[in-house]
């Protein structure tokens, strides 16, 4: 029987299963719609020893145990309890994450709440076709998973092994544009600084007004035709990423660039977005123009994580401020002083 359960506790919940741990919040999001709320009474199996790990269960009120029996008891011998599970606990996502047979029966020991994962119905092979960055991210915590645990699988999870390669890629590559994503910036891009790196970002103007009067749909149109121009930069200056922060909220990243050079090339962004030809998505006379704001790092600040943080921020003051201008950053002082901007 299905439990209601409040969602800021779902997703307190899904974020104890060491698969979860590294999801975005979007991600969680998605898979607290993919489970399945279940209602055990005293007794009642969870899984039996010899089926596949096809799910994994946290528990959220009651007792769950754990039993088998020894190897060549006769049938009907006395089984022994492996472990007990209580409120907040994982059962099963290690033989999940391994896809293996399961050794051992699970009982509720008193009524008890669980959340499966996936749901009744669900398998891993439909989140991968319905969101497959997100699926990569929990197919690449499995790996880490199984290797910490088992020591022998180390090879087959090498960094030269072409389906992690594979697996790496979904993670860094946003699926709707083909730019890199928000988790590479945080996670890999650190580690691939050049003194002076630039980041220039961008958020094209009135992209409301085309997701209201025409949908979402032209909206990712819009997106992709952006994301190209952005790609086009980056060959340009024969370096550099081109990344989607979040919604229509991009990034150009380049190493080896400073302020000038990154100047002149968020002027030819700018001069590229408004120069689009939008008429078959919005009518006559619709344009975008760039709200835009330029950080160098270490010039604008050491902390490179900071600097990325301080310039979207000062992406939204451009956006809040009318759009159409560019904002550089400014080096924090010992106290904590207002960004400044440049005009286009």
């Amino acid at each position: 029987m299905a439990v209601d359960v409040p969602r800021s506790e779902l997703l307190a919940l899904l974020r104890k299963a060491e698969l979860f741990s590294s999801l975005l919040d979007d991600d969680l999001a998605y898979v607290s719609e993919r489970i399945e709320l279940l209602t055990e009474e005293t007794g009642e199996e969870l899984f039996a020893r010899g089926s596949k790990a096809r799910r994994f269960f946290i528990v959220r009120s009651g007792e769950v145990g754990v039993f088998r029996s020894d190897e060549g008891s006769p049938e009907g011998s006395p089984e022994r309890e492996l472990a007990r599970y209580v409120a907040g606990d994982v059962i099963g996502d290690f033989d999940f994450a391994a896809g293996s047979a399961l050794d051992a029966t699970a009982r509720a020991l008193a009524p008890t709440e669980l959340i499966a994962f996936p749901g009744k119905g669900m398998a891993m092979e439909g989140l991968a076709t319905e969101k497959p960055d997100a699926a990569a991210r929990i197919l690449l915590r499995s790996l880490s998973m199984v290797s910490s645990r088992l020591r022998s699988t180390q090879r087959l999870i090498s960094d030269n092994s072409p389906w992690v390669r594979e697996l790496r890629r979904q993670i860094y590559t946003d699926a709707a544009t083909g730019l890199w994503s928000k988790v590479f910036l945080d996670e890999e891009l650190p580690r691939r600084l050049e003194k002076p790196t630039s980041a220039i970002m961008l958020k094209p103007d009135r992209f409301k007004e085309l997701n209201d009067a025409r949908g979402h749909q032209a909206g990712d149109e819009a997106m992709s035709i952006l994301a190209g121009i952005l790609v086009q930069e980056t060959e340009r200056l024969g370096r550099g990423w081109a990344i989607r922060l979040r919604s229509n909220e991009t990034a150009v990243i380049v190493p080896g660039c400073g302020a000038e050079e990154a100047t002149a090339a968020a002027r030819r962004l700018a001069a590229a977005v408004e120069a689009l030809e939008l008429a078959e998505f919005q009518g006559p006379g619709f344009a975008f123009t760039a709200s835009m704001a330029l950080a160098v790092w270490p010039e604008d600040g050491d902390d490179w994580k900071r600097l990325v943080e301080d310039a979207h921020g000062l992406l939204a003051r451009a956006w809040k401020d009318g759009g159409a201008r560019l904002y550089r950053l400014k080096r924090r002082s010992p106290r904590p002083a207002a960004s400044g901007g440049v005009g286009r």
